[in-house]
């Protein structure tokens, strides 16, 4: 057979953990078993496996963990998540899947505690095969009647169980009927033994029945595979006895099989050192020693017996076959196993096709040995050998190779995680078992924990980068107080020894083998451990090659120089192949300027290779390779094996074969990546020795082929590509749930602690293993193997997955072809950046690269580095680029379309795009500007214009945006601009900026956009758009229009005024608007101070009367939809200014009118107010402001100084006098009675008089006559009324029935008149009119009062002696009027 080579990859990293379904037992007395704890055997880990396939079910891996206690079904045809049922007793060995009429999965399971469980799965087509969410019962009971067992357990199918018992009998189960989901099973239990009649005489006579005890216990049971109709049940005892057995005579025939192989001379079977005693048993332990199967040659069913001889030197054991004849027996030949399997244990054989799978523990690791099987003696020889396999050479995480790791230069932490890290290296299940046991070593150590035990951390990797290796301390010397950095970082290094050892530990228990078998038949043979899956795989050229030369086999002499390379690799050692290795890197990362020999000469000149090899080695290959003869054709030779691949993976497959291949589940495509993987560091070993044999060949270099070695170079080079990324993870998303519950255990109070659901998984009997909850962590190259496509079949698909990247194809390395672009950029793609630029740093910088590298950086952030990339690349397209047809190719499968763009417009449009999508906006902008420049005649550019613009502005470029504007070749699309960057130039308050700019030729559309957010937007809120626009037109001398915007503000503010709390603040910006556009307005011409504005609704407490235009015209003389004007003029803003004015001074003053609601009181209240809170200046100015009658206010303030009159110390007492305490008032002399008095005299001069008609100075005397008509009024006030209006002043005192004064007021009348009388040049009738009729009153007055003083007739007298005289006067003038 070809040989075969063992692949394999972690379950954990595979499938997600889902939550057990529960099982419980009818019984009530079964105790709460305690879980396994073994610290290097996780719960994950399992003790039993089995595959089972059907075309209706695919292939279902069937797992018992958790010491027994779980059974989990894992399907590998189909993506959907694990089954997994947590029982209440350990499983018997061993479970089993049946299949039943085609419409239900059956899992037949017994427990120690004498429980028989049918786990039930419905099937249907077409739909998924099981959903762990569903609610349904799941499983039935069978209660056996011993009710306690220990034995083996064989399910002969969904009807038929036997388990095994003490002494060699069996307890045959049959089910008389299929319960259903509200009912169990009925069984019928049968127990058959294995004594017959000869054997029970025998065992009488002492001398004929010596077998030790517990020889006939069973430790091996086996059926025919299902489907069949074979019936028969074959067991195997200690004692090496073979049985088989039927449903009605129970054991029919007996087989006593030898302790060694037959037909071993008795020299060979005394040569070893322990031979076989044949009285000694077999381990009591279950074991799989008999397989049954039906050959393709026979319909009669064979029996295949394996009996296992340890401490023999010369096999592990041998193989007897035999035939079923009826009841009976029938030897055919012995196979005895292989040398290799010395001291060796077979863990699982089967029978597919005729050929015999075995697997063996070799010393903790899996060993597949395959041969075909011989029917008689005559076909041994024909059958051929044994053929072995096992897993290819890998790195083990030994002392020794950590010390080489830290030969390179780097962290000490950093080198050994990157270590553990790989992928294949540990599993999730080993690095979170072995962090979470490292931290509780830590945690109980003495003194308080270091802070990163106390953390929770989101992945397991965070989680040992932080926690490993902080315990260590960096210690001072006590004497000088140095430190002692090198016992620190020995300790560091153990530390982390330490840890790596713990993973060793648990990943060696991880990888034990369960069991081989057979799914899909497209999947090969497949070999199952406790925490992984192998598949058993055709081994490469370059891996046989590599297993040979690390063993010490001969080879052949085509590979020779191979053999050199490797004793020179091995020889060189690890310190000096480190040094090479690293100095290699450098020159392939560096631009070839020199020719290869040259620069290898200067490498072993520089690295003093010479001086490190030693003479007898140097001599010594020389002598090899003059005996090889054609140096270079064999290292053309050895650069095949290392790039090439088998005949099959070049084959291209057809469109119908692509489409109906079926979607490979993801452990297949795991199996791949983890062949390539162990190709990859294969080839590169090989690889490595060839480069490293030009550094002995240094000085003939200049001879050779500089073709061969740039093909050295670069299969080099990309062979070491392939290998850093088959080293790189991908991360882990495991939730570290127990480190979170330690730190709710050390750290009171802090979540994620204890509670309900804990409880319950406890008592599921999972609460021990609940560590992490472990989602699919794929490796780096696994994923590429999803991106770049998965074919069936090893090694064919992981040899095309490598053949696909193309990192092996390339012929220069000044050159970076097609295959090798696009790989870099589906790294890129997946996300990978570090990944991506480490290998784009291998490759020359071509366009495809740099292409690469752009997009890379855009990724990253580095948008400038990215942006310098992409500019550079313009140059590469339109009909003047230069490029290569290869360069042309590269870069073209990286674009979008995988075709160039025709021209650099193109180009530069989508590395706008690309920056959009970054949101990078200065560099959309600034490749959008270089497109523009380039742009085609004829073609449409306005979003491009319209991008420019709206970059330019949201980056705050407004002059750059401003210059875009006018130059675009757009009318429309400039008007539509405009309005785009006033709002944002406002919203980011770049007024003066804005103002700075004419807008030429947009002066209309600033106006109507900044006019139409003023009517419309909040005016309280930034930007406000009125006074924006108010400085927009004052700055262009249109004051009308200024003032139009500022009164517009003061009207929308007024119609916010609605809730108290914000009136002053409403009130204030108001009274600026007012003030603002009354001073805009001023500026215009006095004839012309007026506003038109629309005719609004009007409101309940508007201020004045608006004045509006004629409503008469016919509107069909104009526009439709043309509203009525209403015309402001500068009086009007005036007007509503002082009263919102006195409005605020009386809510500052008395903030309770805002409470109750009198935001709006008329002027003449607002006045009043003011006078009744004394303060008669601002009240008079007020009235005369608003043009309100002071009747109101002039008596008040009369009244206030009558009261200083009278009790002066009571009103200066009352803190109500603060009108005479200001500083023209308190500068006057006299009381403050003759202060007042004043006060109100020089207030009637300043607001009474002729334009009044003294109407208040007649308030005045009204108020002192009311309050007091016998005290005399103010001469100065008296003398007013009688200069000016002596008829009122003489009514007012008949109306207060002051006579006195009547006649005193009208005696003075009369002389006054006469005197006039004297002085008049004309006499007129106007100069001799007197009111009589006034005068006769207060003669009757006078003359019917009887108490009049003797004063009052006095002037009674004088009275009347003046109207006599008066009345002669006249008529003398009487005949000249005439």
């Amino acid at each position: 057979m070809e040989p075969s080579v063992l692949v394999a990859s972690h379950l954990s990293a595979l499938f997600p953990t889902s939550h057990p379904i529960p099982v419980y037992s009818s019984q009530k007395d079964i105790p709460n078993l305690p879980r396994r704890t073994d610290p290097s055997h996780p719960p994950e880990h399992a003790s039993f496996s089995s595959l089972f396939h059907s075309p209706l079910t695919g292939t279902i891996l069937l797992r018992v963990t958790n010491g027994g206690f779980v059974l989990e079904l894992l399907s590998l045809s189909s993506d959907i998540p694990p089954l997994r049922f947590d029982f209440p007793a350990p499983i018997l060995p061993s479970p089993s899947i049946m299949m039943w009429e085609s419409e239900e999965l059956h899992v037949l399971l017994a427990t120690r505690f004498g429980s028989l469980y049918r786990i039930v799965i419905p099937v249907r087509e077409g739909a998924p095969l099981w959903s762990p969410l569903q609610n349904r019962r799941w499983y039935r009971e069978h209660v056996l009647q011993a009710r306690w067992v220990e034995g083996l357990v064989q399910v002969q199918g969904t009807h038929c169980v036997l388990i095994s018992l003490p002494g060699g009998s069996l307890l045959r189960l049959e089910a008389d009927a299929l319960g259903s989901d509200t009912q169990d099973d009925v069984w019928r239990e049968t127990r058959c033994d294995a004594k017959s009649f000869l054997h029970s005489i025998a065992s009488l006579l002492p001398a004929l029945h010596s077998a030790p005890p517990g020889g006939s216990d069973i430790i091996s049971i086996s059926t025919h595979p299902q489907p069949t109709d074979i019936g028969n049940v074959w067991t195997l005892s200690r004692d090496r006895h073979l049985r088989m057995w039927t449903a009605r005579g129970g054991c029919v025939a007996e087989y006593a099989l030898p302790s060694t192989a037959p037909g071993r001379s008795v020299a060979a079977r005394n040569a070893s050192p322990s031979p076989v005693n044949p009285s000694v048993l077999l381990p009591p332990e279950p074991q799989k020693l008999i397989s049954v199967f039906t050959p393709s040659h026979s319909d009669d069913p064979h029996v295949l017996a394996f009996v296992p001889t340890e401490g023999s030197l010369s096999s592990g054991g041998f193989f007897q076959l035999f035939v079923v004849n009826g009841d009976a027996l029938k030897p055919l030949t012995v196979l005895e196993a292989s040398e290799t399997s010395v001291h060796c244990h077979l863990q699982d054989f089967t029978v597919l096709d005729d050929t015999l799978y075995t697997l063996w523990d070799k010393q903790g690791q899996s060993m597949v040995e395959v041969r075909g099987l011989a029917w008689d003696a005559s076909e041994e020889q024909t059958t051929g050998g044994w053929s072995s396999a096992t897993y290819a050479q890998e790195a083990e995480l030994t002392p020794a190779y950590l010390d080489e790791l830290l030969l390179s230069p780097g962290s000490t932490a950093d080198k050994f995680f990157e270590a553990i890290m790989r992928p294949g290296m540990f599993s999730p299940v080993t690095l979170q078992t072995a962090i979470t046991q490292y931290t509780d070593a830590c945690r109980s150590l003495p003194g308080t924990p270091p802070p990163p035990l106390l953390v929770s951390y989101a992945t397991v990797g965070e989680q040992i980068a932080s926690v490993v290796g902080c315990t260590v301390q960096r210690t001072k010397d006590p004497k000088t107080g140095a430190p002692l950095d090198e016992n620190y970082w020995n300790a560091l290094k153990r530390d982390w020894e330490g840890f790596i050892a713990r993973c060793r530990e648990i990943e060696r228990n991880g990888r034990w083998p369960l069991a081989i078998g057979r799914g899909n038949p497209d999947d090969g043979v497949l070999v199952i451990e406790r925490e992984r899956i192998a598949s058993l795989a055709g081994e490469d050229l370059p891996l046989r090659l590599h297993r040979q030369l690390s063993s010490p086999i001969t080879m052949d002499n085509q590979f020779a120089l191979l053999e050199v390379l490797w004793t020179m690799r091995t020889k060189l050692g690890p310190r000096l192949m480190l040094s090479l290795e690293s100095r290699l890197n450098e020159v392939v990362h560096q631009e070839i300027a020199f020719s290869y020999a040259d620069i290898i000469q200067d490498q072993v000149r520089v690295s003093g290779f010479r001086e490190q090899v030693d003479e007898g080695l140097e001599s010594w290959i020389v002598g090899r390779l003059q005996g090889i003869g054609r140096i270079q054709e064999a290292a053309r030779f050895v650069l095949d094996i290392i790039g090439g691949f088998d005949k099959e993976v070049k084959r291209e497959e057809e469109d119908t074969e692509l489409l109906s291949r079926p979607i490979s589940p993801e452990w297949l495509k795991a199996l791949t990546a983890s062949y390539a993987s162990t190709s990859v560091h294969a080839r590169y070993d090989i690889a490595l020795a060839l480069v490293t044999l030009l550094f002995f060949l240094a000085d003939d270099l200049h001879e050779w082929d500089q073709g061969l070695l740039a093909e050295i170079f670069v299969v080099f080079r990309g062979i070491a590509m392939l290998r850093y990324v088959a080293r790189q993870p991908t991360g882990d998303n495991a939730t570290p749930t127990a480190q979170t519950q330690a730190q709710a255990q050390a750290v009171p109070g802090a979540p994620g602690g204890d509670d309900d659901v804990v409880a319950k998984l406890r008592n599921m009997h999972v609460s021990a293993s609940r560590g992490a909850k472990f989602q699919p962590t794929y490796s780096l190259v696994h994923r590429l193997v999803n991106m770049y496509g998965h074919s069936t079949g090893l090694p064919v698909s992981a040899h095309r997955f490598l053949d696909a990247t193309g990192l092996l194809q390339s012929l220069s390395p000044a050159h970076a072809t097609r295959l090798e672009v696009l790989f870099c950029e589906r790294l890129r793609a997946l996300g990978y950046r570090e990944v991506a630029r480490e290998v784009l740093a291998w490759l020359p910088r071509t366009p495809g690269v740099t292409y690469v590298l752009g997009r890379l950086w855009l990724d990253e952030g580095r948008y400038d580095d990215a942006a310098s990339a992409m500019e550079t690349l313009a140059g590469s397209f339109g009909p003047h680029s230069a490029l290569s047809v290869d360069d042309q190719e590269a870069l073209a499968v990286v674009l979008p379309g995988e075709k160039p763009f025709p021209a650099q417009f193109d180009f530069y449009l989508h590395v706008a795009d690309l920056f959009k999508a970054a949101l990078s906006t200065y560099h959309e902008v600034f490749f959008t500007q270089l497109a523009l420049s380039v742009a085609p005649p004829g073609i449409n550019t306005v979003s491009l214009w319209q991008g420019v613009i709206k970059g330019l502005t949201d980056l705050g470029q407004y002059e750059d945006a401003y210059t875009a504007m006018v130059s675009a070749p757009y009318e429309r699309l400039k008007r539509e601009c405009t309005s785009q960057l006033l709002y944002r130039m406002c919203e980011e308050n770049a007024v003066d900026r804005l103002m700075a700019l004419n807008f030429a030729g947009l002066a209309d559309e600033v106006e109507d956009a900044l006019a139409f957010k003023a009517r419309n937007a909040d005016p309280r809120i930034r930007p406000f758009y009125s006074r924006i626009l108010y400085t927009w037109y004052v700055s262009r001398g249109d004051y009308r229009n200024a003032a139009l915007t500022m009164y517009q503000r003061a009207r929308k503010l007024a119609a916010l005024m609605g809730d108290p709390a914000t009136f002053v603040e409403l009130a204030e910006l108001q009274l600026e608007a007012y003030l603002v556009a009354m001073n805009s307005l001023s500026l215009v011409d006095p004839k012309n101070q007026w506003i038109t504005l629309p005719v609004m609704a009007e409101t309940g407490h508007e201020p004045r009367k608006r004045r509006r235009l004629s409503k008469h015209i016919p509107e069909s003389k104009y526009a439709l939809g043309r509203r009525d004007a209403e015309m402001v003029e500068l009086k009007d803003m005036q007007y509503e200014y002082a009263l919102l004015s006195a409005r605020v001074e009386l809510a500052r003053r008395d903030p309770t009118l805002l409470s109750a609601g009198e935001l709006a009181l008329p002027p003449p209240s607002i006045v009043l107010r003011q006078a009744q809170s004394n303060r008669f200046n601002t009240a008079m100015s007020t009235a005369r402001s608003l043009d309100v009658d002071m009747s109101d206010l002039f008596g008040y303030l009369t009244g206030r100084c009558l009261r200083l009159s009278r009790h002066p110390d009571a009103v200066m007492s009352e803190d109500t006098s603060d009108w005479l305490l200001t500083d023209k008032v308190s500068s006057w002399p006299g009381t403050p009675a003759e202060k007042g008095w004043r006060y109100l005299r020089q207030s009637l001069e300043r607001h009474d008089g002729p334009q009044t008609d003294y109407r208040y100075t007649k308030v005045a005397l009204e108020t002192i006559m009311a309050f007091d008509r016998t005290s005399p009024p103010p001469p100065w006030l008296i003398h007013t009324l009688e200069e000016h209006h002596p008829e009122y002043l003489i009514r007012t005192c008949l109306r207060f029935e002051v006579l006195e004064s009547a006649l005193d007021h009208t005696l003075s009348m009369m002389r006054r008149s006469d005197a006039r009388l004297t002085d008049e040049v004309s006499k007129t009738a106007s100069a001799t009119w007197l009111p009589y009729t006034l005068i006769d009153q207060v003669l009757v007055a006078a003359e019917s009062q009887p108490d009049l003083s003797p004063r009052g007739r006095s002037l009674l007298g004088d009275l009347r002696t003046e109207i006599a005289s008066r009345m002669k006067r006249v008529q003398k003038f009487s005949p000249a009027a005439a």
